[in-house]
C-alpha cells in the first residue's frame, strides 16, 4: 500500500494515465500519452515511473527491452485517500465542515446542490 500522501503531482499525472488505460501498459504507451498534455522528456517519465515502483504504485514487468506497468493501488482508493488526508488536514476530519464550506461560498450549481440534497436523503433513509 502505497503511504498516504506519497503520490507527488506529476507522479499523480502518470498514475492517471495508467489508470485511464485499464490494463497493464508499456513504457512507450505511457510516454505517447503523456506527450499529448505534457512536455515532459522520456527520461523525465521514467524517473516518475520509477519513484512509483519504488513507493509501491507500480509493479513492473519486463518485456523485451522495456517495461510493463500495472498499478498495485486503484484510482478509487487513492482518491479517498487524498479526500481523507485533505478533510482531516483543513477540517479536522469532519466532511461536514467541508461541506458547509462549500455550500457557504455559493460556488456549487443548482444542480451540484440538488445532487447534493440527493445523496443526503438516500443516506439518511437507510
Amino acid at each position: 500500500m502505497v503511504p498516504r500522501s506519497a503520490i507527488s503531482d506529476s507522479e499523480y499525472q502518470v498514475m492517471k494515465i495508467i489508470w485511464a488505460y485499464g490494463a497493464p501498459i508499456t513504457t512507450n504507451e505511457i510516454i505517447e500519452k503523456l506527450k499529448q498534455n505534457s512536455a515532459w522528456h522520456p527520461k523525465t517519465i521514467g524517473t516518475l515511473l520509477t519513484r512509483l515502483v519504488k513507493k509501491g504504485a507500480l509493479m513492473p514487468e519486463v518485456e523485451g527491452r522495456g517495461f510493463i506497468y500495472t498499478p498495485m493501488i486503484q484510482e478509487a482508493e487513492f482518491l479517498d485517500s487524498e479526500i481523507e488526508i485533505f478533510v482531516d488536514r483543513l477540517y479536522g476530519g469532519k466532511a461536514s465542515l467541508l461541506i458547509a464550506h462549500l455550500l457557504e461560498q455559493g460556488n456549487l450549481t443548482v444542480d451540484e446542490m440538488t445532487k447534493l440534497n440527493s445523496i443526503l436523503k438516500s443516506k439518511l433513509s437507510k
